[in-house]
C-alpha cells in the first residue's frame, strides 16, 4: 500500500495547549462538519404562521367595547387567513355598541316654555 507521509514539520500530535488557542465559543472537540443527520433543519419562515402583534389594548370602561377589544387577542394564535373572522366580529361588537348608544334614553328634555297667546279670532 502507498501511504502519504506529512510534511516533516508537522507534529505527530496537537500541543497539549492547543485547545487553549481556540476562541472560548468553538470547543476543541467540535467536528469541523457534523454528520447530515445530526444537523438541524432550520424552520422556514411561515409568513402566515400565528405570531403575537402585541397591540395594547387600554380599557374604556365600557363593558361591551372592552369585552369586543379583548377579542382582538384571538388573532394572535390564528394564521393570517384566520384573522378576518376575528376582525369582523369586533367590528360587529363595536358596531352595536355604537348603536346601542343611538337607542339609549337620554336626560329628560327640559320643559318649553309657553307660547304667546296668538291673536283672537
Amino acid at each position: 500500500m502507498d501511504h502519504a507521509v506529512p510534511p516533516a514539520d508537522l507534529p505527530e500530535r496537537l500541543p497539549a495547549d492547543f485547545s487553549e488557542s481556540l476562541p472560548e465559543d468553538i470547543p476543541a472537540d467540535l467536528p469541523a462538519d457534523p454528520p447530515q443527520e445530526t444537523r438541524q433543519a432550520e424552520p422556514e419562515h411561515d409568513p402566515a404562521a400565528p405570531a403575537p402583534l402585541n397591540v395594547p389594548r387600554t380599557p374604556t370602561g365600557d363593558a361591551g367595547v372592552d369585552a369586543a377589544l379583548a377579542r382582538l387577542g384571538d388573532a394572535d394564535h390564528l394564521a393570517t387567513d384566520g384573522h378576518i373572522e376575528v376582525y369582523e366580529d369586533v367590528h360587529r361588537g363595536l358596531r352595536d355598541a355604537l348603536t346601542a348608544l343611538d337607542v339609549r334614553p337620554g336626560p329628560p328634555a327640559p320643559p318649553s316654555p309657553p307660547s304667546p297667546p296668538g291673536p283672537r279670532s
